[in-house]
Parts: structure tokens; sequence; C-alpha cells
């Protein structure tokens, strides 16, 4: 079993990351809407870098899920649903979504009004698709609740950290990294498989991140928390996901009122990790 474990690793990191880095090689000659000006944006420096490795993440993700021998064709149809439902409904607000709310509260406010954002419908739409792919996998309503939340809330923390290059996979990483140990530890294959598919996936996209050539955007950072959501809600028992589940809402709900940015710059250890890999703000583009 714990060899098992440990080739269920080794094949979701490796087919992860071979799927994602094909599928953005594969979009920044063609992308999969529009043409490349369609994806452009600009980041925090005010220069030009692609939204193209979200879909990329998402799409390679699901390929890898699909590929990946040993899976349970219930936690295979979670995989794919949770990508198409957390990725396709990020890249939709990344493509039409208006910047005019931003939050929870932005959101609530603007629904107040009578006026259904983009964001409004992603939240709706990841929940119930966060559900969908926890029924799958849960046993009994309340453990379905507890992993949808955990799927959706994921999908939208993932989301906040994707501000600067390379965080939002950082703290992917940070997060995947004992679920993966967790499941090697417990011999658990499935666990071990489905916390190391995003982390390969993620890995193999991280380079582009750090040069701020690409990023992440809703439909990567969705996808990316959604997997890692997904992957605790089978990886860990019913007191451990309600502790991560508070920790995410309670990381939510600090959003509101704080700068992620911020906290991080002012404290040395994060803000050495935040920096890891980085190009300071004098250097030009890594290529």
């Amino acid at each position: 079993m714990a060899r098992r474990a440990f080739l269920g690793a080794l094949a979701g990191a490796f087919l992860g990351a071979a799927a994602a880095r094909a599928a953005y090689v594969a979009f920044t000659r063609r992308p999969p809407v529009g043409d490349a000006e369609t994806w452009n944006r600009t980041n925090h420096r005010g220069e030009p870098i692609t939204l193209l490795e979200g879909p990329a993440f998402a799409v390679g993700a699901g390929v890898a899920a699909a590929a990946i021998p040993g899976l349970p064709a219930r936690i295979r149809a979670a995989v794919l649903l949770t990508v198409a439902g957390s990725g396709g409904l990020g890249a939709y607000d990344d493509l039409y979504g208006a910047t005019s709310s931003k939050g929870f509260k932005g959101h609530l406010r603007a629904l107040a009004k009578g006026e259904v954002t983009s964001g409004t419908m992603k939240f709706m739409g990841i929940g119930v698709t966060g559900l969908a792919a926890a029924a799958l996998t849960s046993r009994g309503p309340v453990d379905t609740v507890v992993n949808g939340a955990l799927v959706a809330g994921g999908a939208n923390l993932a989301n906040l950290f994707d501000l600067r290059p390379g965080r939002a996979i950082k703290v992917g990483l940070l997060t995947g990294a004992p679920l993966l140990a967790a499941g090697l530890y417990r011999n658990a294959p499935v666990s071990a498989t489905l916390a190391a598919l995003p982390i390969g996936a993620a890995v193999a996209l991280l380079h582009e991140d750090l040069g701020e050539r690409a990023m992440l955007g809703d439909a990567g950072a969705n996808a990316l928390g959604a997997l890692l959501g997904l992957a605790a809600s089978v990886a860990l028992g019913r007191p451990g996901r309600l502790v991560v589940l508070g920790t995410v809402v309670a990381l939510t709900a600090a959003s509101e009122k704080i700068s992620f940015t911020k906290v991080i710059a002012g404290h040395p250890v994060l803000n050495r990790i935040d920096m890891l890999g980085r190009r300071p703000v004098e250097q030009a583009p890594i290529h």
C-alpha cells in the first residue's frame, strides 16, 4: 500500500505538470477564447502579462485527472467537476467580469441593489459545483456540506493571494505539502494522488508566474484552491476538515478588513518567502 501511495503521488505530480505545461504552450500559440490580446492584462508594475496560465492550469489538471490510473470513478468525476466549475467560472470572470465590486461585501452590496455581478455568479456557481463534487466523495449530508464549503472556500481564498508573482502558487504548495505527506504517511493512494496533482501542475507553471510573464488569474487560482479543498476533504477526518474550514473562513473574513500584501511585506519571514524567486523592482523581466 505504501508503494501504491508513492506511485499514485508520483503519477499525479508528473501528469499534472506535463499536462499543465503542454496546455500553456498550446494556449500561448492558440488561446482557448479570442486571441492573445483578449487574455492580456497589466500587472502590479504596470507591465503587460497574460492570464493564459490560469486556463492552462485548469485544463492540465483536468486532463491529468482523466489520465491518472487507479482513481475511483467517483473521485475522478469529482476532480473533473471541481476543475470545470472553478476554472470555467473563473475564466468567465477573468474575461467578462467587472472590477467595480470586490470581495464578498462588494458583491453583496451590488446584489442588494439588484445587480448580479460576474463575481456573484462565480461565487454561486463554484458553491454549487463544490457541493456536487463533495456529494460524490462524502458520507452523508453533513460531510457533503462541510466538504463543499472546503472546495468553494479554498477556491475563493486562493484567489485572494493571486496579487503578486508566484504568491498564490507558493501558498498552494505550502498547503498541499502537508496533505501529500499525510496521504503518504497513511498509505492512502487516493489522498496522495489528489494532493500531488495540483502541486505538479502548479510547479510546472511557477517559472512563468515568477518571471512575471503570466499569472493564474481567477481561472487558475480558483481551480488551484478548489482542488486543494477537495484533497483536504478526502485526506482529513471531520475534526481536521472543520479546523481547515474555520481557517479558510477566518482568513476570508480578515481579507475584507486587512491587506494580505501589507501583512506579508511587514513580516520578515513571510516577506522572504514571498520574494523568493521574484525579481527586484528595478530588475528587467526574466526570460
